[in-house]
């Protein structure tokens, strides 16, 4: 892949990933603390988020296998981005430098998994479909807990009529305006086309998990379905 294409994608928020390198000017000692932070925040949610350990159980059962080690990386990243998914290389980059709670890192752990199992099971076009990547960003918004009532009351943005779907749909948005250069126009015209059957395709969680007790239910759901199948 080239240097104009990364950047047209978005890649110019990953700076490691153009550089190899940290940032210059950046103190070791502050980056070992912060990476060291998010590889324990990490582990935490691969461990005990209901909503990654089904996304990994998923993914495992359609032949996509995840490693921590290989599939997920701590880095610095520019502006307030949270995390991205790398589709050439199938891993998952975690900001370190602006996740620094568990419950947002849990978020951003469930969210970028979404995209991958999308990536794993429908072989998503990334880089020349935008309908493929509005319809996994309104999925990840839809099903990662970015849009649950908890975590909107925290932004101060409190509940009105189809308040979900409104907020599934501007995060769409905006992140599909973070890594294309598309007009806003355009990007809003893509999400509107998809926005429906994306909206209401909850694989693998079957409903829409608005909270930690609705993920787990699912979570469960899911590992019952597992041994039904083993034992046919």
């Amino acid at each position: 892949m080239d240097q104009t294409k990364k950047e047209d994608n978005g890649y110019d928020l990953f700076p490691e990933w153009n550089t190899g390198k940290f940032k210059k000017g950046t103190i070791p000692e502050t980056l070992f603390a912060l990476n060291r932070n998010c590889q324990v925040m990490l582990q935490l949610a691969v461990d005990t988020s209901p909503y990654a350990k089904l996304l990994l159980s998923a993914m495992k059962s359609s032949g996509c296998k995840v490693f921590k080690d290989r599939h997920f990386s701590c880095e610095d990243c520019e502006g307030t981005v949270s995390g991205g998914f790398d589709a050439a290389s199938s891993q998952i980059v975690l900001c370190q430098n602006n996740i620094h709670q568990q419950s947002h890192m849990n978020r951003v752990v469930t969210h970028e998994l979404i995209h991958a199992f999308d990536h794993c099971r429908a072989h998503v076009d990334w880089f020349n479909n935008f309908r493929h990547l509005a319809c996994s960003e309104i999925r990840a918004a839809n099903l990662s807990g970015d849009c649950s009532f908890s975590t909107e009351v925290a932004r101060f943005n409190f509940g009105l009529k189809q308040h979900h779907q409104e907020c599934v749909r501007g995060r769409a948005l905006r992140s599909i305006l973070a890594v294309r250069k598309i007009s806003r126009e355009e990007a809003e015209k893509i999400v509107s086309e998809v926005f429906d059957t994306c909206f209401n395709d909850h694989a693998p969680f079957g409903r829409i998990p608005h909270s930690n007790k609705d993920a787990k239910f699912a979570y469960r759901e899911y590992k019952n379905r597992d041994r039904y199948y083993a034992n046919l």
